[in-house]
């Protein structure tokens, strides 16, 4: 018996009747020969690790932009916590913890560069709007080698798909929605006291008598409560689920528009407006890749395509090398 087969059995034999078998995926658009070694999902996840985009992660703004320290999260690190969080879930519950880890590595693969500062620039700009869901799907499909996409199986796609907003096919998917928004609001936190902007003290006792005093002691009680709620219903119990909402709305009020860490969002906004003006009006100066995207699928959807898969570092070097003056260097 192969290595994938005997996974596969083992899946059979052990996961839950919610969990999504690998046997019964949906499959790809593009059928391929099986893997001996790795299940269709163990190969999705192994496809979207070695991706350029998900490297691309690692020099892209979680909520600080172009922090000076080496400890703040980055879209990277977001994606990795993400991922523990889901697969520790998804392993209590005897669900498919291969599938979980592909949507969750892939989740966030269509982040643009500053954060959500750069996804509402974009979404302001391009008339068909903008939703780094989407472009995460976008991405894999169709941007990655070069226009061949990545070719995942349904399940992941889908995962990827929805989960910002949306109710996935699986309850995998499902779950990734969940981990991301308990990884995104303790990590938040914690880079906040790191920033100086609040301390664990500032947070309401109302809120830490119920979810914890610490980052670890929150995610415990948020992913214990999911756990103990079980896989058919996935949902957490109504005082865990309060406390989460207060703790995302002090969030909100405290740090997600506190003019302190949000300074420099308004020129983030800006510099991508710039770089989106100046493509429509240069289409010619975009790399032969998206020129060719453009006359596919449209100029502004090119342009959403180059920029939104742009480093904070690669963005704000394009923009210095279009809008500010070189200085002369021979004598």
């Amino acid at each position: 018996m192969l290595p994938r087969e005997q996974t596969e059995l083992f899946e059979k034999q052990f996961l839950s009747e919610n969990a999504c078998l690998s046997v019964d995926s949906k499959g790809r658009k593009e059928p391929c020969e099986p893997c001996p070694l790795r299940t269709c999902f163990q190969r999705d996840r192994d496809r979207i690790l070695h991706c350029n985009s998900f490297r691309r992660l690692k020099h892209k703004t979680q909520v600080y932009l172009s922090p000076a320290g080496d400890h703040y999260r980055t879209r990277l690190t977001h994606t990795l916590e993400v991922s523990q969080i889901a697969r520790t879930i998804s392993r209590a519950l005897r669900l498919n913890e291969d599938l979980t880890e592909a949507i969750a590595l892939g989740h966030d693969l269509g982040h643009t560069p500053f954060g959500h500062a750069g996804e509402r620039a974009l979404n302001e700009l391009n008339p068909d709007g903008f939703h780094h869901y989407e472009q995460s799907l976008r991405v894999v499909d169709i941007l990655e080698k070069d226009g061949k996409g990545l070719d995942l199986t349904e399940e992941v796609r889908d995962g990827i798909l929805k989960h910002t907003n949306m109710i996935a096919d699986t309850k995998e998917g499902y779950v990734v929605r969940f981990a991301d928004v308990i990884a995104y609001i303790n990590h938040d936190i914690d880079d906040s006291v790191r920033a100086g902007i609040m301390t664990e003290e500032d947070i309401p006792k109302n809120i830490t008598k119920v979810l914890g005093g610490s980052k670890s002691e929150r995610i415990t009680t948020l992913v214990t409560s999911l756990i103990k709620g079980g896989a058919e219903s996935l949902h957490m119990d109504d005082e865990v689920s309060d406390a989460y909402t207060a703790l995302h709305r002090f969030m909100f009020d405290f740090v997600y528009t506190n003019p302190k860490c949000k300074s420099e969002e308004v020129k983030a906004k800006d510099m991508i407006a710039k770089l989106y003006d100046y493509y429509v009006h240069h289409i010619e100066k975009l790399p032969a890749f998206y020129m060719n995207l453009a006359y596919q699928f449209g100029i502004d959807r090119a342009i959403c395509d180059y920029i939104s898969g742009m480093t904070d570092g690669f963005a704000i070097e394009t923009f210095k090398n279009l809008f500010i003056p070189l200085g002369w260097t021979k004598y």
